[in-house]
């Protein structure tokens, strides 16, 4: 009987520590395309949030010394069954406050529809750019740090433009990506003066494409227009393209520009590729985050690492703001934190940002990726960066200015 006892109270103790150490925790989940068309270009932007969880904690930590930790889940980028799984873990098993993610827009929507959103979960993706985003019926919880591929096709239409391509095919993949950006894409290049030869969808992760080539070089043009992804369809669609030989030059954007994705081609085939990303402003945010991100070893100018980093840190300054780990409420701090008027918070100083909170002053985040004024759809402004393949890697050709294309 006083073993039964004993063992009674040593496992009800153990439940005491345990549930001691949960409520120790806040827990701000991760969703990305850790498998699948994007495997390549996802470990870095897990790295930026990660890197905004360290300092949290390195800087006292959470809600009066809490930790702050980072549960993730694989969406796969393209199945929508995966992404409503991972984002179903994270809200009713790991109990998260809040979600970085997810990346691929298609994942970000089934995550918000069938998890978040029905649990009162904010998410803020750092990736997701598809204009979809924008049209979620999502309570004030769905964010990004990213601007919306409708800005991203139209200045990827007036570069082009600018570099005398005037006549292009297109070809993307059939989701809310895709669609989203070729639209806006094609809109503008004709608007323009441009010329879409040939404008097809294509579906993700086929062995073979050179049905749709063939049918997309018929038009004549010498440009194909990729808009896809780099550890997907769209290497299988460059490769094909260049062993065909029915066009001279490619362009992608941004779930194109992946290092991962000339090596897999080569860097005689890719020289000269055009493309265009999401980028950071030049402003004090951006460059306090580039020392710090030098500083853990992580590339700063990796594909959205910086948006990361801002979804990240914006949470966590939402939580603290709200007072507590819980989720109402959470949508309004993060409007706070995020807007002007406000004392100045750089990338990094969470614990000058506890210290103004905690005496009701009102904060203003500045971060890795520029200002995050969110709109009544939770959009941001944001800036355009070109890219081109130099030496076998992509290199940046600076900002995109709307005046001068």
């Amino acid at each position: 009987m006083k073993k039964a006892l004993l063992a009674m109270a040593v496992a009800a103790s153990s439940v005491t520590l345990i549930g001691a150490a949960q409520a120790d925790e806040v827990k701000i989940g991760f969703l990305g395309g850790f498998t699948g068309p994007i495997e390549s270009l996802t470990p870095p932007i897990f790295d930026g949030a990660q890197l905004a969880v360290q300092h949290v904690n390195e800087q006292g930590g959470i809600l009066g010394g809490q930790t702050l930790v980072m549960p993730n889940a694989d969406t796969t980028c393209s199945d929508a069954s995966a992404a409503s799984n991972a984002a179903d873990r994270m809200v009713n098993t790991e109990n998260v406050t809040a979600i970085v993610g997810a990346l691929c827009t298609g994942a970000t929507v089934a995550a918000a529809n069938n998890a978040a959103i029905p649990g009162g979960v904010v998410m803020v993706s750092p990736a997701s750019t598809a204009p979809a985003v924008t049209d979620l019926d999502d309570n004030d919880l769905v964010f990004r740090t990213v601007p919306s591929d409708a800005f991203q096709g139209e200045m990827l239409a007036k570069l082009l433009i600018s570099k005398g391509i005037t006549d292009a095919a297109v070809t993307y993949v059939n989701n809310d990506y895709g669609q989203g950006l070729a639209s806006a894409f094609n809109e503008t290049f004709e608007a323009e003066g441009g010329m879409v030869s040939a404008s097809e969808a294509h579906e993700d992760g086929r062995a073979d494409y050179r049905s749709e080539l063939g049918s997309l070089s018929s038009g004549g043009s010498e440009t194909l227009v990729v808009l896809a992804y780099a550890d997907g369809s769209g290497q299988t669609i460059l490769r094909q393209a260049y062993e065909s030989g029915m066009f001279t030059q490619y362009v992608g954007a941004d779930g194109m520009v992946g290092d991962s994705l000339v090596e897999a081609i080569g860097a005689d085939v890719l020289e000269g590729m055009i493309a265009t990303r999401p980028g950071s402003p030049d402003t004090p945010g951006t460059e306090t985050f580039e020392a710090l991100a030098a500083e853990a070893d992580i590339d700063p100018s990796a594909v959205f690492a910086a948006q990361a980093y801002d979804a990240a840190f914006l949470l966590a300054l939402a939580i603290e703001q709200n007072g507590n780990a819980e989720r109402e409420g959470l949508s309004e701090a993060l409007r706070s934190v995020s807007s002007a008027p406000g004392e100045q918070i750089l990338p990094g100083e969470w614990e000058k940002a506890v210290e103004l909170i905690a005496a009701g002053e009102e904060i203003n985040y500045e971060g890795a990726s520029g200002s995050h004024e969110f709109d009544e759809n939770g959009d941001v402004p944001g800036v355009v960066v070109e890219m081109v393949v130099e030496d076998g890697r992509f290199v940046s050709q600076g900002f995109l200015e709307v005046e001068d294309l």
